[in-house]
């Protein structure tokens, strides 16, 4: 790197360490106290993901109620994603302090109806005012860590968050389990209250010291509707699309269609609005398309896998339930180590982006070589699945990371946003995608009349294999383009501490 753009690099690091407010900056105690504050944030709004699912078989139960059980989940999936770019936006025009303030509230809020709830229906709204906070404070705290994390540091925050995501999904359904069957499923929600309480009493006071970025200008309520709108119906197709209704029934094909014209709307009023909701101009260039498409991919991968792998493990090796949600411990937690090698990499070395390449790779050749192989011995399939979620790990603070560095300060919130919008999309067009596949692959005909297709029945061994084994490739695909991504994004040095310019590996 020549001598000019280091002296560039460190302008912009300085300007990140102590911005222009006369602010002195944060004490490495402070750091600690606001990085642990925003990790419980994020634990409870990854937890109430999965901790939900092993108590509904209870409360569908208890309220009588199963034909509409699945909504409790719906419900909080649809809010959550619908709201992310709502939030982003906001913290980037009243700031992180109000917004993240309003997710945990909403969040908080909605635990405590989830858990007075006397019927279903109550349930099921509390849930939606739940994943209205849950939806919030995932981008939220991603842009608190930018405003006090410098671009080539944080690489190594972002491991640890993801090291939280992935405890909260090993232990969400196991700490759900033991509430419901031991105390009440109720429980499952009022733990958020004292947590979520907590979080905030430790977090606000601190967001005091933190240089504010934001950009104070109106607030595009008619992009912001009718992105929301298009991401809902979106979602509600992938949803019941081949499952509570036929993919080629008049209710999906409308959808589909009022979904097309929902976006169409939106894609014409942000061209004309002065302050568009979501900037087009923003989703160009060559770091942020990349940059989202590898997340998404990444993050689509994991859950297409993580949804589908346990009927994998229960019909092919026999595992019972419990032990197929163990077996998943590979594909969640490893993945860990690999986002640490690249946060590592990222605060050390001005080239960074060959670990995610090889990352990225690697998975792509470990799914591929599950697909042709399959099926394995459960050891050997259990290493090479760890091996893939070594590769996926490196996709997710490089995705963070690379598009945080490439946009204003004050547009920071809005992309984070907007990119985890789009990975929850992702998410949920892979696991429509992969349910779609095995249903074509067993021969199982799309549900009619609102009865949903049991894949599950009567599964041999053989069936199960070669259903599977285009899943694996799709997997493979999915990284292979990921990947490409990675390589095709501008690799744009990452500001950081001027100390640490001095040592950073060429």
């Amino acid at each position: 790197m020549d001598q000019r753009v280091r002296e560039q690099d460190r302008a912009t690091a300085a300007a990140a360490v102590l911005p222009s407010t006369d602010r002195p900056p944060l004490s490495a105690s402070e750091l600690r106290t606001i990085m642990a504050s925003l990790m419980l944030a994020m634990f409870l709004a990854a937890l109430d993901q999965t901790i939900v699912a092993t108590a509904l078989p209870t409360i569908g139960h208890q309220f009588h109620d199963v034909s509409n059980l699945s909504w409790v989940i719906t419900a909080y999936l649809v809010a959550s994603t619908a709201m992310a770019p709502v939030f982003g936006t906001l913290s980037d025009i009243y700031g992180r302090r109000v917004t993240i303030t309003m997710s945990l509230v909403s969040f908080i809020a909605g635990s405590v109806l989830c858990a007075l709830a006397p019927n279903l229906i109550v349930l099921i709204l509390a849930r939606a005012l739940q994943g209205i906070g849950g939806g919030g404070i995932l981008p939220v705290v991603q842009t608190i860590i930018a405003d006090v994390i410098t671009p080539r540091e944080r690489g190594q925050y972002q491991a640890y968050f993801s090291a939280v995501w992935a405890a909260a999904g090993i232990g969400g359904p196991i700490l759900g389990g033991v509430m419901t069957q031991y105390l009440d499923w109720s429980v499952i929600f009022w733990i958020n209250l004292p947590l979520g309480v907590a979080a905030m009493a430790v977090l606000l006071p601190k967001m005091k010291r933190i240089p504010p970025h934001h950009r104070h200008r109106e607030l595009d309520w008619i992009g912001g509707l009718l992105l929301m709108a298009a991401a809902v119906v979106v979602l509600l197709v992938l949803t019941w699309g081949g499952g509570r209704l036929a993919w080629r029934s008049p209710e999906i094909l409308s959808m589909i269609a009022a979904a097309f014209v929902l976006t169409g709307f939106f894609l014409w009023h942000a061209r004309r609005a002065a302050e568009p909701f979501l900037p087009l101009s923003l989703m160009g260039g060559t770091v942020v398309p990349h940059a989202m498409l590898i997340g998404s991919l990444t993050l689509g991968t994991t859950i297409g896998l993580t949804v589908y792998l346990p009927l994998y493990y229960e019909v092919v090796y026999g595992l019972a339930a419990s032990q197929a949600g163990l077996a998943l411990i590979p594909l969640v937690a490893v993945s860990v180590v690999g986002s640490t090698a690249v946060g590592r990499v990222m605060s050390r070395m001005h080239h960074y982006k060959w670990v995610a390449i090889a990352g990225t790779g690697l998975a792509a050749v470990v799914f591929g070589a599950i697909a042709i192989f399959t099926p394995l011995p459960l050891w050997l399939f259990l290493t090479l699945l760890a091996t893939g979620a070594l590769g996926l790990g490196t996709g997710f603070p490089t995705s963070t990371v690379a598009l945080q560095n490439a946009v204003q300060r004050y547009q920071i919130g809005t992309a984070t946003g907007a990119s985890n919008f789009f990975r929850s999309m992702a998410s949920s067009f892979a696991v429509a995608a992969f349910t779609a596949i095995l249903l074509a692959m067993l021969g199982a005909r799309e549900a009619l009349n609102g009865h949903a297709v049991d894949i599950t029945h009567d599964l041999s061994v053989v069936d199960t294999v070669a259903a599977f084994r285009p899943i694996f490739v799709a997997a493979s695909l999915m990284m292979a383009t990921a990947c490409l991504a990675v390589t095709l994004m501008e690799e744009r040095p990452l500001a950081g501490p001027p100390d640490a310019d001095a040592v950073a590996v060429e």
